[in-house]
């Protein structure tokens, strides 16, 4: 087993870069079985890989949890499980819908707190464990204050069910007021080449001492720079930045930044990967993949130093790259 760099997310000890596994699940990006997702993620920590992130909203019936649960059998130890609640909202029970950029236009959560134990006990069922180290509320619930859905977490926390509380996809007021109720260890959101951070979120994660979870930070696949098209049951199809012409322009604006990879040797997405770590020292990117050779080549991208001449060449670039349609790739 490799072992890769290391970072903090508050006081929880991680890789430097984790694994996202919702890529795991049928309808995510393509038809898959389990056999090869549990390989994919056992390749993950073979390569040294300490934080798999997955969600009960991920495939049908927490299927992403269960197929995470079947790969770490024999493998727990030393491994940082984050999971994420919501988006299964119990029979009987209302989903609070919110306007979305995706094709669909709107998704449904509920947070309420008397859901919230109920929502990790069956995440424990299907991961196959007694504990969740990184428990995230998926999206903040539009109906529910976000202080009451953390303080029902931290019961869990107090209880033993759950480590560190996770925030996902919040604003930086958000995340003053959950930390005001409980210690925040980090906050999960959308950051890669071509699509910054929010500044503010930044700077209140940076004050707060709260690492920063990157999601999707090779844009959807996109700054892998192997996309040309997509399946028809590929989800995004849903994101406009992916729909035919605005993946031909933006292929087109990103051909520099390509370039500068071919220079360092390294491939579009190490070069991505390794920008992002430079940006910040408390954030950990959880690129996803199915492939073995393509999981290893994300990770080692932990271990590349750019220069600050190249990161000067690089911000260059990307001053340029001005991706065509709204930004937004479901986590």
């Amino acid at each position: 087993m490799t072992t890769l760099p290391r970072r903090f997310l508050g006081d929880l000890e991680t890789s430097a870069i984790g694994f996202g596994a919702m890529v795991l699940s049928p309808g995510m990006y393509g038809e898959i079985d389990d056999e090869r997702a549990v390989a994919a993620l056992r390749a993950a920590l073979d390569e040294g890989a300490t934080l798999i992130d997955t969600s009960d909203g991920y495939g049908a019936d927490g299927h992403n949890e269960r197929v995470v649960g079947e790969a770490l059998k024999g493998r727990r130890d030393g491994v940082a499980v984050a999971t994420k609640f919501g988006f299964r909202v119990p029979e009987g029970a209302e989903g609070h819908r919110f306007p979305v950029s995706y094709a669909f236009g709107e998704l449904a959560v509920n947070a309420e707190p008397r859901y919230v134990r109920g929502y990790a006990e069956q995440s424990l069922r299907n991961l196959g464990t007694d504990v969740i180290d990184l428990y995230y509320p998926h999206f903040p619930d539009p109906q529910v204050p976000l202080e009451d859905t953390v303080g029902a977490v931290a019961d869990l926390v107090k209880d033993g069910l759950v480590r560190h509380l996770g925030l996902s996809n919040v604003t930086a007021d958000q995340l003053r007021r959950a930390h005001a109720v409980h210690p925040v260890a980090a906050v999960q959101t959308q950051w890669s080449m071509w699509q910054p951070v929010e500044p503010e979120l930044h700077a209140a994660a940076r004050e707060l001492g709260v690492g920063i979870v990157a999601w999707s930070p090779l844009g959807g696949g996109f700054l892998a720079g192997t996309v040309q098209n997509l399946a028809q049951d590929d989800f995004r199809r849903n994101i406009p930045r992916f729909d035919e012409a605005n993946l031909k322009t933006n292929n087109d604006r990103y051909a520099p930044l390509r370039g500068i990879a071919a220079d360092l040797g390294l491939t579009p997405g190490q070069l991505a990967l390794a920008w992002l770590l430079h940006q910040d020292d408390h954030v950990v990117p959880i690129p996803g993949s199915r492939t073995p050779a393509h999981i290893a080549e994300n990770l080692s991208a932990a271990r590349v130093d750019l220069h600050a001449d190249t990161l000067a060449r690089i911000d260059e670039a990307l001053a340029g790259f001005d991706p065509q349609g709204t930004g937004s790739v479901l986590t």
